[in-house]
């Protein structure tokens, strides 16, 4: 058995809504109510109280089925007795009532009286919902709602089973039952009075069974028109109508008078279908003996003595004589009915009849019945339903020869009582003699009769179709009339019949032909014409009174009015042209004040009709009226013509206050301003801005609508028509005419507008600023508006309900709400210059809190949509204008029930099933958007407190609870939760998400918002990735607003799980399982389980289940999500000339359509709820005729008809082509809006949440491999193309990213270096499919440089990505042999990998190849002719596919495009000496690296050939003449304390001049190719011209010092270094005192100890340090060549020692000498044997890892690296990783450092060498050597024994050196170290 509410949903879900069930909801529907066929049998019968059961319960622990025992405490005792007791329900029941009620609400914390209200709400939710999904069937069966007939046939026979079981007996005693004074009532004395219904709102138990009553009412009446009833049904129905017609008399209460009619007219219809059946079905059911004709005759002609009783039952005495008429006609024929009926049966037929037309019964029907309050507000589907069978009843009754007879003699009798016209001239009647039996109260039957039909016909107009009988009845009718009141009466039947099309063409036909010999058009137009002549000739008679108007007359006139206002009013619209060519006798009698106010409204009623008729029937209405209407005479002294009045002028002023008021009727008032605004409503220019309706605005303004509320009204119908007449004027003119520049400056005192105007300033008033001021100054317009509204919407409610006013009063509240609004949208653009005399509205209305709260509370209105949403639309405007709006909701106490209202009216558009077109018109709808608006304004804020954020303390903090209270966000959670109704709700669905999204974005509203949704109930509903998510789309033929917000939904879904997976606290369990849940969902596949919970993959929607059936099961969610957006986007071009066949129309449509002015309000762009710009189609119609009018103002001529049908057809096709082109560019909208959702989350999940899962490669290369596919596509446009680059960037980056991470999915915690190496490479198929569809994505159709440069930063990527995984600074002796012991025998060593690495850079270059033109010519154009950022990456695009050109096949592409000399024409162009420091300046310094990047490429990647190359094509002269920065000095470094600009410069050195100085360098070494001695090389010349061209750049880099430079110093200083040693020996003289710095600097450099650094800041970290010593041995590498090169080449000899020791000064003129050589050495010596040690070590220790415990894990990551690199969460296995790979860099840092001392050892030595071997010394007179070296002073013995003495330990320590720590073959160096030292001994020997 299913619950009642999912029942209910079930059954609306399937019947009610806007499209057909699908099969899967016919089973399921089917399935359902056969399931609850005994509930329904049984309908609200519940096991009593038992004695056993209340034991129980107060044991104290009750055990109910299918759950564990439960435990109660005294309260919940207490309260489960209670609710047995009020209820009369069992206790076990109560008790399973307890606990919904906690599962629903949550009771923890409420009182006890709370928690009773609660769990009786439930209970009567419960019992509601069956009786609803009863009443829902009962109407698919018997209302045509369009359902398939075999489904109707299935649930007919199932409810006609319910019936025969008993089902209309239940419902006919439940509606007796629940009328006691009992517990299974309305409850006994002690229950309680008040239930909670499910809205959270307080209501009396009495109106909640009051109200099941009227339902289980209609049902009954619905039952019998499903089962023929029987006659026990009949009478026990007869016996509750008596019943509960006779409670009326004691109440007036609209319920108990709607479940009476229900009653009767269940007996009506019953009657009228059980006869009417038996005509083709079988015979009567309930008259097939006579038995019960004969009982039920007795039973209703007893004579109740109630007299309300006794109405109704004469009612079913009416329907009782049609049931035997019919009877006996269809039994015995028409033409033999009378004579053989039965005596009995013709005497019950004769005693009924002359029952009905004795009491009158239809004067009861039309009075206490139809034209009651209660049944005009009754469900429209049960007064159809009452309408139609009424309409049977009256049908069969005047067909029947018995009834026509009784009618007839009814009519005559009528004739003769009635007074009898005297004529006065020509069909002029008097009815000054009264007859004594007219009656004034009861009138006759037959008058009754006549307007019992009118009403009957009066909402059903289409019941007239085809009905013979009823226009027989009419020409019998018509005849012989004599008297008025009779007349009247047919007249009112007549408009009544009229109501339809062919109704009033057949009346007009009527009155237009001879079918009457009094009665027709012509009647009337002569009278009208007969009183005008009387009138006129009394005026020419001086001094003689008017004559009276017969009363007679003018009702007789009046009705006649009414006929022709109907008949013009739904006539044929072209017909109807032709049919009155002359309407002038119409106005003749309004100028006399003598006709009555009631006639005078009635032919302005008429006129008014006429105003549609034709634009030029309107001008002539305009005109007579000014000819003959009363004048509107504004001021109290000024006439027509603007001169002075002596005497009382007879005008509307006069009339209105004089003659009306008297009476306290109002028609002619109504009637002239109904005229107006009808006539209002037809302009077309507004030029004028309503300067000619000022008179009539202050006429309403005056004397209307300011005193209404002090004037009497005889019947308070005319008032509040009064009051929409006044308020429709004030609407027209708000809504008319708009706020121009020059009304500011108009501000007028008030007070002018009292005194005597001139007519003159009068014109220049506009009465749209006038009505704004009133507004702004809260004066007569706004008091009048608020004194309407103030009431509040539960007044108004009521007297809706019961009052037969109730309707203008319902359509008095609309206006005023709607005109509030109007001057809401206008009064801010005034306000500012009119203060302060005029405040904003908004300022007015909070001088009264109450005045805000009446308006706001119209929220709960439900009854007419357009009052809700006016409600809402001003929360909207108030709560962005007003600040303070919440803390002022709170203080009136009205926020709660506001919570309530707007949850309340949210739920209950939730609940329905058609879909609402226009989105501003839905309640729902706006609702959300105020909810999203507000999310971000300050707090406290309206979606603050209609969410129940805690308002008392902070937002941030607050605990949301939407089980406790009933708020908008436990119906929002509700409908998210069930996405139930898809089409009906979509658009609830899609802002309910971004609502949630948000909130979860905004700073405040985020951590509560997150923490709900994170909780296992919800985890922000993953599951429907499952239901919406990869759910087919639409189909954009059949509903494309539905694939919109489906898409649009899907949006908003993915990045609100994007928002968790981004923002979510992992510490949180709650958030970790919700992030875990989300990832599984998007790339796991068949079940993901969710703590103990399991969810497949299809368990919400019917169309998602189907669909999950069929899906594959290999692909993950994240693929399928994207391939849900990967269709071709709508065309949203403006081609109108497809469109338009006529060019001149075409140019036209362009020109409104590209304006740029037509944006905004009053334009024909607007901007939709989602920021769409969409054309407004309303407007785009109004612009286009108005142009055509004004460009061909020959159209208004109806000579050029056929022009005219042309623009037509042009302005239809272009509205079609407007909906299409909407549709189309909020398709693609939405389109782009869920990739960017899948784009959100994919990044997310990438970058921050995939490292959980174990195949995260896979993942990303599959995310990877589809981004690029479906960018690559044709169907794929720009913009989606943009993000899925973007997409595939970042899991580009992080697949790079990921061969560095730990490698996860080991069962142990050891760690291998072959795991680091080998685990996380792609293969090599995968890099080339990537590879290729990333070219074919380069290459696609349409594309942009933005796009471009995306994709060529993925290309990049990928070329990184590609590169060897192995750093090129960990050298391979190191890896090869920590490979050694992990190879276990196979043949995995670094030869392999390198051979698979070889394999890929080659494949990628044939891949490359095989599109080399095409993509060539891309980049190369981006690269010459793109911006300047698109220039950069395309140069380093051409930089990637050199690095993989192994054929020379790009360089030599690159030379015959000639992209290289354009490349170093760029160079040598740039100039930034007008540029400053501008960004455009950067962006070109970027550019300019990029270049000398490439060209660095060239020169390196191809080697000499490569700058040989560059070298002819003058790369040299190109650098030297470029002026991007002068060279020659002006990037000094310069204090960062005193230049701000100091950066930029910093980032010249870096873009600018290091990458010159790299490019100069490699060229250099070309230099190593020429002969010494040929000092005319070219390159040597060329290289040193650039130098000396560069004189100050590189004296100043030679002066830097060195202690304090840092990385990109030292690189520009050891690139001088290196160029000036290159070619600067060739160089003779010495005149720029290079060589001196370069002496300088060894000095620094050589003489350092290499125990303590260098450069004081590298002391920082070990890293650091480690850098630094390497870039200083680098540098004194290269020094130590130049200074080999001048020995070996120079033959320079140096001192052994120098007169100035002390190195620290400038050392002016001094050489390097051999003590400093030997202290270079020293420091060599040192450096090696460290390194060495370090190397060895950290080898072990790499080997051992897995045996080092934590502790000592730890103490190396801290020795080698900085501690934020692992965290105290991480487990051993990463550490153990981190340690490793951390150990191999310094390992390779040391090993490269040792590959560097080696050959500087070996330098040294050999200059040592070359010194001692040097055989021309000088020996002294013992014969011992003196100087080995040339120079101004000869060294002495001493100085060259204390050298030596130096010496011989360091090459005995450098003998030592250990070849297995150092990793080096060091043969030939011992070799060198054991020459030189024996060499040395030799010497010295």
């Amino acid at each position: 058995m299913v619950s009642s509410k999912q029942l209910l949903s079930t059954i609306e879900s399937s019947l009610l809504g806007p499209s057909p069930p699908s099969p899967a909801q016919r089973v399921q529907l089917l399935h359902a109510i056969r399931s609850s066929l005994s509930y329904l049998q049984s309908l609200l019968c519940y096991p009593p109280p038992k004695p056993s059961d209340r034991a129980q319960v107060q044991s104290r622990e009750v055990r109910l089925p299918d759950s564990p025992p439960i435990s109660l405490d005294d309260q919940d005792v207490q309260i489960v007795l209670k609710l047995s007791d009020d209820l009369h329900l069992n206790e076990i029941d109560c008790v399973h009532l307890l606990v919904s009620a906690n599962q629903e609400w949550g009771l923890m914390g409420r009182g006890p009286q709370e928690i009773l209200r609660l769990a009786t709400g439930l209970w009567y939710t419960e019992r509601r919902d069956l009786i609803m999904a009863l009443y829902t069937l009962l109407r698919a069966v018997v209302l045509d709602q369009g359902l398939e007939a075999d489904l109707v046939a299935d649930i007919q026979k199932y409810l006609e089973d319910l019936i025969n079981a008993g089902l209309r007996q239940r419902l006919i005693s439940l509606i007796k039952e629940l009328n006691r004074e009992e517990p299974a009532g309305l409850g006994g004395p002690l229950s309680e009075r008040y239930v909670t219904d499910s809205r959270g709102a307080l209501v009396e138990r009495r109106a909640v069974v009051c109200r099941e009553r009227l339902i289980l009412g209609h049902c009954l009446v619905l039952s019998v028109l499903v089962v023929r009833t029987s006659p026990k049904d009949v009478k026990d129905v007869f016996s509750a109508l008596k019943d509960s017609a006779a409670e009326l008399s004691e109440n007036n209460d609209t319920l108990k008078h709607q479940i009476t009619y229900s009653l009767l007219f269940s007996l009506v219809i019953a009657f009228i279908s059980d006869a009417l059946s038996a005509v083709s079905d079988k015979s009567s059911i309930l008259s097939h003996d006579a038995s019960f004709r004969k009982e039920f005759q007795e039973i209703v002609m007893t004579v109740v003595s109630d007299p309300n009783a006794e109405g109704f039952v004469g009612g079913i005495r009416l329907a009782w004589v049609v049931h035997l008429m019919l009877l006996i006609h269809d039994e015995v024929g028409f033409s033999e009915a009378v004579s053989t009926a039965s005596s009995n049966e013709l005497g019950y037929i004769s005693l009924c009849l002359e029952s009905v037309f004795v009491n009158n019964m239809f004067h009861f029907l039309l009075n206490k019945v139809l034209r009651s309050p209660a049944y005009q507000n009754d469900d429209e589907d049960m007064v159809y339903m009452y309408n139609a069978y009424l309409h049977k009843l009256i049908t069969c009754f005047l067909s029947h020869p018995v009834a026509r007879d009784k009618v007839k003699e009814s009519k005559e009798k009528a004739m003769i009582t009635l007074n009898t016209y005297r004529t006065a001239g020509d069909f002029v009647h008097d009815s000054s003699l009264q007859g004594e039996q007219a009656t004034e109260g009861v009138p006759l039957p037959f008058v009754s009769l006549l307007e019992f039909v009118s009403e009957i016909y009066q909402k059903e107009s289409e019941l007239l179709s085809g009905n013979d009988v009823l226009w027989t009845f009419v020409n019998f009718a018509g005849e012989d009339h004599t008297n008025f009141q009779t007349l009247v009466a047919f007249l009112n039947m007549l408009s009544t019949l009229a109501s339809s099309q062919e109704g009033a063409s057949k009346v007009y036909e009527l009155l237009q032909g001879k079918a009457f010999r009094s009665i027709g058009w012509s009647t009337l137009f002569d009278c009208l014409s007969i009183y005008d002549e009387k009138f006129k000739q009394s005026l020419q008679t001086s001094g003689a009174i008017l004559p009276e108007f017969q009363e007679g007359d003018a009702k007789a006139l009046v009705a006649y009015l009414n006929v022709l206002q109907k008949v013009v009013q739904n006539g044929n619209p072209i017909e109807r042209k032709n049919w009155f060519p002359d309407i002038e006798p119409l106005f003749k009698l309004l100028s006399y004040e003598n006709v009555p106010p009631y006639l005078k409204g009635a032919l302005r009623n008429t006129i008014a009709t006429f105003v549609h008729v034709s634009p030029v029937l309107k001008d002539t209405i305009w005109t007579y009226l000014e000819q003959y209407d009363l004048p509107v005479v504004v001021g109290s002294h000024i006439g027509i013509g603007g001169q002075p009045m002596a005497a009382q002028v007879y005008d509307m002023q006069f009339e209105l206050n004089e003659i009306e008021a008297r009476r306290e009727q109002y028609p002619s008032t109504i009637s002239f301003l109904n005229l107006l605004n009808a006539l209002i409503a037809e302009e077309k220019d507004v030029s004028d801005r309503g300067r000619r309706f000022f008179g009539i605005f202050r006429f309403v303004y005056d004397h209307v609508f300011g005193p209404f509320p002090q004037r009497a009204y005889a019947d308070p119908c005319e008032k509040w028509q009064l009051v929409v007449a006044c308020l429709e004027h004030f609407h027209r003119i708000l809504s008319m005419y708009d706020i121009q520049e020059e009304d500011i400056d108009s501000v007028v005192d008030r007070s002018q507008l009292s005194a005597v105007t001139q007519p003159s300033s009068l014109q220049m008033q506009l009465p749209v600023l006038e009505l704004l001021k009133d507004f702004m100054s809260g004066k007569t317009v706004f008091r009048n508006i608020m004194s309407i509204l103030l009431p509040g919407v539960n007044s108004i409610i009521t007297e809706r309900n019961s009052q037969v006013y109730g309707p203008f009063l319902e359509k008095a509240v609309q206006l005023s709400l709607e005109i509030i609004i109007l001057v809401l949208e206008k009064d801010i653009i005034l306000a500012d210059f009119w203060r302060p005399l005029y405040q904003p509205l908004d300022v007015i209305l909070s001088q009264d809190h109450n005045q805000i709260v009446a308006l706001l509370e119209y929220a709960r209105y439900d009854f007419l949509p357009q009052i809700q949403q006016c409600s809402i639309k001003i929360m909207s405007i108030l709560s962005s204008r007003m600040v303070g709006l919440v803390q002022l909701l709170l203080k009136s106490s009205a926020a709660n029930s506001l919570v309530e209202d707007y949850a309340a009216c949210l739920e209950l558009r939730s609940q329905e099933c058609q879909v609402i077109e226009n989105s501003g018109d839905d309640p729902g709808i706006l609702i959300m958007q105020l909810l999203i608006d507000n999310v971000s304004l300050p707090a406290p804020n309206i979606t603050h407190l209609l969410l129940k954020f805690d308002l008392d303390t902070s937002i941030e903090r607050t605990l949301l609870q939407p089980k406790f209270h009933y708020s908008c966000l436990k119906v929002i959670l509700e409908i998210l939760e069930n996405l139930s109704k898809p089409d009906a709700n979509a658009l609830l669905h899609e802002f309910g998400f971004q609502l949630l999204y948000e909130l979860c974005l905004d700073p405040l509203t985020c951590g509560p918002t997150m923490d709900l949704l994170g909780n296992k109930k919800y985890h922000f509903f993953v599951k429907h990735l499952d239901t919406i998510g990869v759910a087919p789309l639409p189909k954009r033929n059949n509903n494309q607003a539905l694939r919109i917000s489906s898409l649009h939904q899907r949006a908003w879904l993915l990045k609100l799980l994007a928002v968790e997976l981004h923002a979510a606290y992992v510490s949180s369990p709650h958030h970790r399982e919700a992030c875990q849940s989300i990832l599984t969902h998007l790339f796991g596949q068949g079940v993901v389980e969710t703590g103990t919970d399991i969810i497949s993959q299809s368990f919400i929607l019917q169309n998602s289940k189907e669909h999950a059936a069929t899906r594959t099961i290999s692909k993950t969610k994240v693929l399928e999500l994207l391939e849900v957006v990967q269709f071709k986007s709508p065309d949203t071009t403006m081609k109108l000339s497809q469109i338009i066949s006529n060019m001149k129309y075409d140019l036209l449509a362009e020109d409104i359509l590209g304006n740029p002015t037509t944006s905004g309000k009053g334009g024909i762009y607007y901007y939709s709820e989602r920021g769409d710009r969409l054309i407004d189609l309303a407007s785009l119609r109004d612009k286009l005729w108005q142009k055509f009018n004004s460009v061909y103002p020959q159209l208004s001529n109806f000579a050029s008809e056929a022009e005219l049908n042309e623009v037509r057809e042009t302005i239809q096709q272009l509205l079609r082509w407007g909906w299409r082109y909407n549709k189309n560019l909020e398709e693609q909208a939405a389109q782009l809006h869920m990739l960017t959702g899948w784009s959100h989350i994919v990044e997310v999940s990438v970058s921050r949440r995939i490292s959980s899962l174990d195949n995260r490669s896979e993942i990303l290369y599959q995310i990877l491999d589809a981004s690029l596919s479906s960018s690559a596509s044709p169907d794929c446009s720009l913009k989606m193309a943009f993000i899925l680059s973007q997409v595939a960037l970042t899991c580009m980056a992080k697949l790079r990213d990921d061969r560095f991470l730990c490698p996860g999915g080991f069962s142990s915690d050891s760690i291998t270096c072959l795991d680091i190496i080998t685990v996380k490479q792609l293969s090599n198929g995968a890099c080339h499919s990537m590879l290729f569809k990333l070219i074919m994505a380069i290459l696609r159709n349409e594309s942009s440089e933005a796009l471009r440069r995306r994709q060529y930063a993925l290309l990049l990527s990928y070329f990184q990505y590609c590169q060897h995984i192995l750093a090129p600074n960990v050298p391979t002796t190191v890896l090869q042999q920590l490979l050694l012991d992990e190879q276990d025998g196979e043949e995995l060593d670094l030869q392999k990998i390198d051979k698979e690495q070889a394999e890929l850079a080659r494949a990628n270059f044939s891949i490359l190849r095989k599109e080399a033109k095409a993509i060539l010519d891309l980049v190369i154009k981006d690269a010459t002719q793109g911006s300047e950022p698109g220039k950069t990456i395309s140069l380093y695009v051409l930089d990637a596919v050199v690095c993989i050109d192994h054929e020379r096949y790009f360089l030599s592409q690159l030379q015959s495009r000639g992209f290289l000399r354009s490349c170093l024409m760029s160079i040598s162009n740039f100039s930034c000496q007008d540029g400053g420091h501008s960004l455009d300046l950067l962006q070109r310094a970027c550019t300019l690296e990029a270049e000398l990047a490439l060209l660095l490429r060239i020169s390196h990647k191809y080697g000499k050939s490569g700058a040989q190359v560059l070298f002819t094509m003058g790369a040299l002269e190109h650098i030297a003449s470029c002026r991007a920065v002068n060279l020659q000095g002006s990037l000094r470094r310069v204090d960062k304390k005193l230049r701000r600009d100091v950066a930029v410069d910093i980032d010249k050195q870096r873009m600018i001049v290091t990458p010159m100085l790299r490019l100069v360098f490699s060229l250099t070494s070309l230099v190593d190719t020429s002969e010494f001695f040929e000092v005319k090389n070219k390159i040597v010349r060329e290289v040193i011209e650039f130098v000396k061209g560069h004189q100050l750049l590189f004296d100043q880099v030679l002066r830097e010092d060195i202690s304090g430079a840092d990385e990109l110093m030292m690189e520009q200083i050891s690139l001088v270094v290196g160029i000036l040693s290159k070619v600067w020996p060739y160089e003779e003289s010495d005149e720029y005192g290079f060589v001196q710095g370069l002496f300088s600097m060894m000095h620094i450099l050589f003489s350092h100890d290499s125990e303590t650094p260098i450069f004081s800041h590298s002391s920082r970290s070990p890293e650091n340090q480690r850098k630094s010593e390497l870039n200083a041995f680098r540098l004194s590498f290269s020094l130590s060549t130049y200074l080999y090169f001048l020995v070996t080449k120079k033959s320079l000899r140096l001192q052994v020692s120098d007169d100035f020791p002390v190195y620290h000064s400038p050392p002016g003129l001094q050489q390097p000498t051999l003590n400093l050589l030997c202290s270079l050495l020293n420091a060599v010596t040192n450096s090696l044997e460290r390194a060495a040690e370090e190397k060895s070590l950290l080898l072990n220790k790499i080997r051992d890892i897995n045996e080092l415990s934590r502790q000592e894990v730890d103490e190396v990551i801290n020795m080698c690296v900085r501690q934020d690199l692992v965290s105290a969460s991480d487990d051993i296995q990463k550490r153990r990783y981190t340690a490793m790979v951390e150990m191999c860099q310094v390992a390779g840092n040391r090993d490269q450092l040792i590959s560097l001392l080696l050959p500087l050892a070996e330098q040294m030595l050999n200059v040592f060498l070359i010194h001692f071997q040097d055989s021309s010394g000088v020996f002294d007179s013992n014969g011992s050597r003196r100087t080995i070296t040339y120079g101004a002073k000869p060294d002495s013995g001493q100085e060259i024994s204390f050298l030596s003495g130096k010496l011989i330990p360091l090459l005995e320590r450098l003998e030592l050196l250990n070849e297995d720590k150092v990793g080096h073959n060091l043969k030939v160096f011992r070799r060198l170290v054991t020459s030189f030292k024996e060499t040395m001994i030799q010497k010295l020997a």
